[in-house]
C-alpha cells in the first residue's frame, strides 16, 4: 500500500536532510536533494538524439519502507519515448544510483510513499 506523501509524519529523507527538524524545512531538503541527485545524474549521460527535445516529463519513485528506491512510471509523450528510446534505462540507474533514501514516517513506523517528480529532458541534436 502507497502512502501519500501529505499524510506522513516525517517525510523520506537523504542523510543530509537529517538535521532539520520541522517537518517543512526537512520535505523541502528532501525535494531539492532528489532532484539534483538526478538532474547531475542525467547531466553525465551521454544522449544522442536524431531531433531536439525539450519536453517536461514526470517520474514516480516509489521510496519502499525497507529503504529500496524504484523507478515505478514515466508520463512523457509518445513521440519522446521514439526519440529516445533510452530514455527508462537512463532514468533508472539514475534513481538507482541516489544516496541512500531514508522511508517516510507513519506513527513511528517506516512506511512507502510514491514521490512524482517533473523533469525536463532538454537536449540537443
Amino acid at each position: 500500500m502507497d502512502v501519500d506523501f501529505t499524510s506522513v509524519d516525517v517525510s523520506p529523507s537523504f542523510k543530509v536532510c537529517d538535521s532539520l527538524i520541522e517537518k517543512d524545512k526537512k520535505n523541502t531538503c528532501f525535494r531539492t536533494t532528489i532532484r539534483q541527485e538526478i538532474s547531475s545524474s542525467l547531466a553525465k549521460q551521454s544522449i544522442q538524439v536524431p531531433q531536439s527535445v525539450d519536453e517536461t516529463i514526470e517520474v514516480a519513485i516509489t521510496i519502499q519502507s525497507n529503504k529500496e528506491v524504484k523507478l515505478t512510471s514515466i508520463k512523457s509523450s509518445d513521440s519522446l519515448l521514439v526519440i529516445l528510446p533510452s530514455l527508462k534505462a537512463i532514468l533508472k540507474k539514475s534513481v538507482e544510483e541516489l544516496p541512500a533514501v531514508y522511508p517516510a514516517i507513519k506513527r513511528g513506523v517506516p512506511v512507502t510513499t510514491v514521490y512524482k517528480l517533473p523533469i525536463r529532458i532538454a537536449v540537443k541534436n
